[in-house]
């Protein structure tokens, strides 16, 4: 029986309280839109459009490069003015569509939506495909692909992640309050896709009037339940969340559909429901704005493409110049290096900070205290993993399951010698992963 918790896991500040408690404000962006190609796991999508063409909102500019990729559509309507490589997030050069905004917002026409109980499983996955919907928790996986499993029969569990561990980041506490009918009608559409399967709402048991909310609206609801989670990082964690609501293990070479589960994030689960309900593609997303160095942090709906310029300024700008800038949350994001970069359909939220932590401290030798290996989800030894990726020993680091770290920083974040355990061994494990694909 699940126990709604799972083994390690640490409890940092989580600076909720910054933007928790405001709702969700829509922006338009004032400038260019930038659309990389790259948005997903998987192969680029193809452009369809050409320099000069005139777009409308809601019409496709690139197509699916293949069944593990997915389409991408204009969030306004305007002109292109390139088609050329452009920075992203995460600093790399990816060939992307720009678009001049016109500033008029005219839309296409959206074709009929048929009721969902006459949708076949295929015309569902069809649209959600065609939606260009991907994980919008950061891993940005294709979720058509995701809701195909070989053995869909087999499929007994549909988690929706509502838990959002990661500090700082208050989206989807916001989706919860302000839109949870959408929340469960995209669970709805979902379970439509497998015949023995009853979803489960995660929410994390700080979250209490959203567990209270989805409770009454689930009331008459038999296939789908609420299950309110220990508060811990990282609960929502894909394994640790799979252990926590069926009490089913699963490792790096597993599926959650091995076991018999289905994971999505909150706003991807919306998406599917306004693909297959409203027959409408995936434009916008939710952009938590925060940290100590913005004025007025708050959660945005935001239209994929729009600048990180833009996000600051809307909340407010800076009150005091940031030391480090974050894309995502503070334990699995990533530094950025400036703000002339594009929101994707995997951007989850903007942290700008007045002091950079991280760097404070100079690193000193591993005294054997055994925190990392107390705080470790996964169950590893990072001292000694960090160790052999330091010396590169590919051998030792494989013997000690180094490749079962699901990187969520809980060692480095315990670690009273501040070493980057969890730099160290991402390193390794990419370096592994990178070989395996040769």
């Amino acid at each position: 029986m699940a126990k709604l918790t799972f083994v390690g896991g640490i409890h940092p500040y989580d600076g909720k309280d910054l933007s928790k408690d405001k709702p969700i404000k829509a922006i338009l962006p004032k400038g260019s839109l930038v659309y990389p190609m790259s948005q997903h796991i998987g192969a680029p999508a193809a452009p369809i459009v050409k320099k000069g063409d005139r777009v409308l909102t809601g019409q496709k500019i690139a197509e699916a490069g293949g069944f593990v990729s997915a389409p991408i559509y204009a969030t306004v309507s305007g002109t292109v003015s390139a088609i050329e490589p452009r920075r992203t997030v995460t600093g790399d050069m990816v060939m992307s569509i720009v678009l001049e905004n016109d500033g008029l917002y005219e839309e296409v026409e959206y074709g009929p939506v048929k009721p969902l109980e006459e949708l076949s499983k295929e015309e569902i996955t069809g649209l959600i495909r065609e939606a260009g919907v991907v994980g919008m928790g950061g891993a940005g996986f294709p979720t058509h692909v995701k809701l195909s499993p070989k053995e869909p029969e087999k499929i007994e569990y549909v988690i929706a992640n509502c838990a959002e561990c990661e500090p700082y980041l208050t989206s989807d506490y916001r989706r919860m309050v302000e839109e949870p009918e959408k929340i469960i009608n995209g669970m709805k559409v979902i379970l439509r896709l497998f015949d023995h399967a009853k979803g489960i709402l995660a929410v994390e048991d700080n979250k209490p009037d959203c567990v209270e909310t989805f409770r009454k609206l689930t009331a008459s609801e038999p296939d789908i339940t609420v299950k309110a989670l220990r508060t811990k990082y990282p609960q929502g964690a894909e394994r640790q969340l799979i252990y926590a609501t069926t009490g089913r293990a699963i490792n790096s070479s597993m599926l959650p559909a091995d076991v018999g589960c289905i994971v999505d994030n909150v706003d991807t689960i919306v998406a599917v429901g306004q693909a297959v309900l409203e027959g409408k593609p995936l434009m916008h997303r939710i952009v938590t704005v925060t940290g100590n160095a913005i004025a007025d942090p708050r959660n945005f709906i935001v239209r994929i493409g729009t600048n990180y310029h833009e996000l600051v300024e809307e909340a407010g700008g800076f009150q005091t110049e940031p030391a480090k800038i974050v894309s995502g949350g503070p334990m699995m994001g990533f530094a950025l290096f400036g703000l002339d970069v594009p929101v994707t359909k995997t951007s989850s939220a903007l942290l700008c900070m007045t002091e950079d932590e991280a760097s404070k401290y100079e690193p000193g030798p591993c005294i054997n205290c055994g925190r990392c290996v107390e705080a470790c989800p996964g169950r590893v030894l990072p001292s000694k993993l960090a160790d052999f990726a330091e010396h590169g020993d590919d051998e030792q680091f494989l013997a000690y399951n180094g490749m079962e770290c699901c990187e969520c920083g809980c060692c480095s974040y315990v670690c009273p010698a501040k070493r980057p355990l969890t730099q160290e061994i991402k390193s390794m494990r990419k370096i592994q992963l990178a070989k395996r694909k040769k």
